[in-house]
């Protein structure tokens, strides 16, 4: 598996703990940034370089870290092919990828604390695509998206 990870400046503190997560779980990833720390940075500017790389099919799956999670999510699912939940419990982490075969998932530095969000990441990352009837149901997503002309 290989995954994109990006964040703004209020997400910068969380995806570097996010890493040594991925690290540990011998995930490949790569970090498009922010690399300025806590500098003020457009959050959309990071969602769309994951987002790019994840609909590309050159990354496998993306985390986008914000201060709520909530904008990283809406521009990443401007994106065609991407399905990217704002997740802020294992629980839903979990659902996300085997019901709604989530690629993107996207977290909120100042919703949750780094030891949930790793919690968060590590359901998300081992949980599988489950198909059967939430193939269905994903479909008719992308045929929504195809409607509305989403690129």
């Amino acid at each position: 598996m290989k995954i994109v990870l990006g964040a703004d400046h209020a997400g910068y503190g969380l995806k570097e703990e996010i890493k040594l997560v991925l690290q540990q779980e011998g995930i490949e990833f790569i970090d498009v940034g922010t690399l300025n720390g806590e500098e003020s940075v457009d959050y959309p500017d990071y969602a769309e370089a994951v987002a790019r790389k994840v609909a590309s099919s050159d990354f496998d799956r993306g985390v986008i870290i914000c201060g709520t999670g909530i904008g990283v999510a809406i521009a990443a699912n401007k994106v065609k092919g991407v399905r990217a939940a704002n997740c802020d419990n294992p629980v839903s982490a979990k659902f996300s990828r085997e019901h709604n075969d989530a690629n993107v998932l996207t977290m909120g530095s100042r919703i949750i604390g780094p030891e949930i969000a790793k919690e968060i990441l590590r359901a998300w990352v081992r949980a599988q695509f489950e198909g059967g009837r939430h193939a269905r149901r994903v479909n008719k997503i992308s045929e929504i998206e195809e409607r509305s002309g989403v690129s």
